[in-house]
């Protein structure tokens, strides 16, 4: 089998596991001709994609948590370069010699690397941005909001123990509800340093928080506490649910 062959495997073993289809997305483009006028097959595309408001919406809709500078900053460079980065790496994993891998250092091995660094970073800036934009009232998330309650005893217990997680996070990390899909079936708040350092096998992203210090440093400085209650206050509880649903409740 070969790379390409195997590529299209495992993204459709992953999709199946509920895990494919999270967030960001790729399609294989062969449109691109050569001098004969014959298709030229390109390394596969992934998609920088949507926000569920505009730029413009985002400002007003997003005050609370992060400034309009930020709001444009952090999606339209940070999150769009981890898929610009992802789309460069698949170009060169095209030719990457697989024959001098090696564990002190190869070429392959840092592409491989980068690569799960740019896509979890895209993938949980996807539900980072989902997820916000709302008036934090729980009662427009009934399904999630009560395996929440089932799981933490309350939705404030939630509140703080993600609160908790969030804050303990290196300064570059994440808070992050989970669904344990692939083994206890629960949700858990994890917290990943980095983008994906602590994060688990399985694990389906249902809300997730940006703490690198450049999410909030420019509107509340080292407050990170702060962010982390104005966030809260601003999940959009209805796509939650809607999140919940389609990759638990399917």
């Amino acid at each position: 089998m070969n790379r390409r062959d195997f590529v299209k495997s495992a993204t459709a073993g992953f999709a199946l596991a509920g895990i494919g289809s999270l967030g960001t997305t790729f399609i294989n483009e062969e449109k691109n001709l050569n001098q004969k006028g014959d298709k030229i097959k390109m390394a596969y595309e992934w998609q920088f994609n949507k926000r569920p408001y505009t730029d413009e919406e985002a400002k007003e809709l997003l005050k609370n948590v992060i400034d309009a500078e930020t709001s444009d900053w952090h999606y339209n460079t940070h999150h769009k370069g981890y898929v610009t980065f992802m789309n460069n790496i698949e170009k060169e994993l095209e030719t990457a010699d697989r024959s001098k891998a090696n564990g002190n250092y190869s070429n392959v091995g840092e592409l491989k690397r980068r690569f799960t660094w740019n896509h979890a970073g895209a993938l949980l800036h996807d539900v980072y941005w989902e997820v916000m934009g709302g008036d934090g009232d729980t009662s427009k998330g009934p399904e999630v909001v009560a395996a929440i309650e089932k799981e933490f005893g309350s939705i404030d217990n939630w509140k703080a123990d993600f609160k908790a997680s969030a804050v303990a996070a290196k300064l570059s990390g994440w808070g992050v509800l989970v669904y344990d899909a692939l083994y206890s079936q629960r949700l858990l708040n994890i917290l990943t340093d980095e983008h994906h350092y602590g994060a688990i096998w399985g694990g389906i992203p249902i809300i997730s928080l940006d703490v690198f210090e450049h999410a909030y440093y420019h509107k509340d400085g080292p407050g990170r506490a702060t962010y982390i209650d104005n966030f809260i206050n601003n999940l959009h509880w209805g796509r939650i649910n809607d999140r919940y649903k389609k990759y638990v409740l399917k």
